[in-house]
């Protein structure tokens, strides 16, 4: 069974993509990772991050020993996942990576922004993940101060509704549901109801197929 999780910025698909991961006991993969390690890559070596043709020639070589560093689970990995991101060179090179992770026997869960509609379009359940940006500055907000930063939260919802215009408008793959996909609001969720809602979204969609193949 492959699950994709797709969504924007701070809405929780991450935690609940885990979640689901470890329910189902499927393999899990946050491919924004790779376009995290990808940016970082280019910050460190002194590359452009708008040089297009650089970003997929790293993107390619990405050591994927590189997705374990916990920096890039830093919110200034994120700008830069977001800024590599919209280079079709670098998603070529990403693609295979994710498709053959996906359709390992038995299948995965994968979240992202572009899993239902790019890397895995043939997924048994696709769900979107989606919240208020004011909703999610605040949550992200509530990160970073918890990690003992001094973070203003209109920068940081000026920052999301900049990335969200970023991933939304690029030309390769960007974010949107896929036609199939089950959106899940999570603006008045706490994470525990957004998990129960993705699980229910999930049997539903196991038990109509099953109704299908009967």
């Amino acid at each position: 069974m492959i699950i994709a999780i797709d969504g924007p910025a701070a809405a929780g698909k991450g935690t609940v993509a885990q979640a689901l991961a470890a329910h189902y006991r499927l393999p899990y993969l946050d491919t924004g990772l790779l376009y995290r390690a990808t940016g970082r890559e280019m910050v460190e070596r002194g590359l452009d991050l708008d040089d297009a043709q650089a970003a997929g020639r790293v993107a390619a070589a990405l050591d994927m020993a590189r997705l374990a560093d916990p920096a890039l689970r830093g919110h200034g990995a994120g700008e830069l996942a977001s800024r590599v991101a919209v280079h079709k060179q670098v998603r070529a090179a990403l693609v295979a990576f994710q498709r053959n992770f996906a359709h390992q026997p038995g299948g995965a869960v994968l979240d992202g922004r572009d899993i239902g509609t790019a890397i895995c379009p043939d997924a048994d359940v696709k769900i979107y993940i989606t919240a208020s940006a004011e909703v999610r500055a605040r949550r992200r907000t509530d990160e970073l101060r918890a990690k003992g930063r001094q973070i203003d939260c209109n920068r940081i919802l000026a920052e999301i509704r900049e990335r969200d215009a970023r991933d939304s408008g690029r030309a390769a793959a960007p974010l949107k549901p896929a036609a199939d996909a089950h959106l899940l609001d999570t603006t008045d969720k706490d994470i525990e109801a957004a998990f129960r809602a993705a699980v229910d979204i999930i049997e539903r969609a196991r038990a109509e197929r099953e109704q299908r193949d009967a």
